[in-house]
C-alpha cells in the first residue's frame, strides 16, 4: 500500500437509532452506485457498518451522505489503500445486527468499556494483572494477534457471550478477573463485547481504539505487540505494519485465509480446496468449486468479471 494507489478504503460503523433502517437502503444504494463504490453496507435499528471502496471523490461523497444520517455526524471510520478494487459489487443490506451478537438488551453507545488509544494499549496488555482477549473469531486469530492474548476459538461471534460465561469462573478462581482488556478489528465488536461483560457486572473494561488496523497504522514494528499478520473484509485478506498488504490469499472454496505454506500443499487447488476445508467437503462439493473455477477462469481470459467467483463478505469486523 502506498499513498498513491488510486483505490480508497474505509471501513466505517456507527451505533445510533434507526426507526426504519430499510428507509435508507435506496437512498444509500444510489449514491453508492452513482458514485462507483463497491462494497458491503449493513443497516438495522442499532446502526450502520460497511466497508466500501472507490476513488478519494466518490468515497468522500459516500461519506458525506452517510454523515447526514440520523447520528451519523460523527461516524467512525478507518482508511486505508490499495492498488486495484478490492470488491466485486456493492450491497446494501438491512439486517437485525450490525455486528451479530444474538443479545438484544445491550446498549453499545451508553454503557460500554474504557477507550485506550493505540498509544496506550502496550502499557495495559502488559500489566500483571490484566486478562487480554481477542474477540475474533478462529479463521482471524490464526493467521495474528497480539502476545499473549487469549483466543476462544469461536467460530461466530454469537459464540462470544457463552465462552465469556464458561470462563468466567475459571478467570475469577485464579484470581485474574480485575481488569479485561479486548480487541477486534475495527473496533465494532468491542463496543458490543465490553458493552456484555458490563450487562454482565465486569465494571473494569477496555478496549482498544479503533482497533487492530488503527494500532497497526499508528504504532512502529519495533515498538509493537503484534504477531502475524491481521485479517481484512476485502480482497487484500490480510493486512500487515502500516497498513502494508499482507502476505495471505484466500481459499475460494472454504473462504478461510491462506498463507504461504499453504499454497505449498498437495491439498490445495486453487479454487477448489486448501489444507483448512479439504476433508470437510465431498467430491461433489469440490466439481463443483472447479466448474465454478473454469468459469472464472474463462471469464478473466475474455477480460470479464465472473459474477460467480464469490466476493468477501463484512463477517463483523
Amino acid at each position: 500500500m502506498t499513498r498513491s494507489d488510486p483505490i480508497r478504503i474505509a471501513a466505517l460503523y456507527n451505533f445510533t437509532s434507526f426507526d426504519d433502517p430499510a428507509e435508507h437502503q435506496p437512498g444509500l444504494g444510489s449514491i453508492c452506485a452513482e458514485n462507483g463504490v463497491r462494497g458491503t453496507i449493513l443497516l438495522a435499528k442499532e446502526g450502520i457498518n460497511g466497508t466500501i471502496a472507490g476513488s478519494d471523490q466518490s468515497i468522500e461523497a459516500v461519506l458525506e451522505y452517510i454523515r447526514a444520517l440520523p447520528g451519523c455526524a460523527k461516524i467512525e471510520y478507518k482508511e486505508s489503500r490499495a492498488a486495484k478494487m478490492p470488491f466485486l459489487r456493492m450491497k446494501v443490506r438491512v439486517k437485525k445486527e450490525i455486528v451479530t451478537m444474538g443479545q438484544p438488551d445491550l446498549d453499545p453507545v451508553g454503557d460500554v468499556g474504557t477507550y485506550v488509544a493505540p498509544e496506550d494499549w502496550n502499557d495495559l496488555i502488559t500489566a500483571p494483572d490484566t486478562i487480554v482477549i481477542d474477540t475474533r473469531n478462529d479463521y482471524e486469530v490464526g493467521i495474528g494477534t497480539f502476545k499473549g492474548a487469549i483466543d476462544p476459538e469461536t467460530q461466530s461471534f454469537r459464540d462470544f457471550p457463552a465462552w465469556f460465561r464458561d470462563q468466567r469462573a475459571k478467570f475469577e478462581a485464579e484470581g485474574k478477573m480485575p481488569k479485561v482488556a479486548m480487541f477486534c478489528t475495527g473496533g465494532i465488536r468491542c463496543e458490543k463485547s465490553t458493552a456484555f461483560l458490563k450487562s454482565e457486572g465486569v465494571d473494569d473494561v477496555y478496549h482498544l481504539k479503533g482497533g487492530i488496523l488503527k494500532y497497526l497504522e499508528t504504532i512502529p514494528e519495533t515498538e509493537s505487540r503484534w504477531e502475524g499478520e491481521c485479517f481484512v473484509f476485502d480482497e487484500r485478506v490480510s493486512v500487515t505494519h502500516g497498513l502494508e498488504v499482507g502476505t495471505h490469499t484466500l481459499c475460494r472454496a472454504c473462504r478461510n485465509p491462506m498463507g504461504p505454506e499453504d499454497l505449498k500443499s498437495n491439498l490445495f487447488e486453487d479454487g477448489i480446496s486448501c489444507p483448512n476445508c479439504y476433508h470437510t467437503r465431498s467430491d461433489e462439493q469440490r466439481a463443483r468449486y472447479a466448474e465454478r473455477q473454469k468459469q472464472a477462469e474463462l471469464a478473466r481470459q475474455r477480460g470479464e468479471q465472473h459474477i460467480g467467483d464469490p466476493p468477501l463478505q463484512i463477517r463483523g469486523n
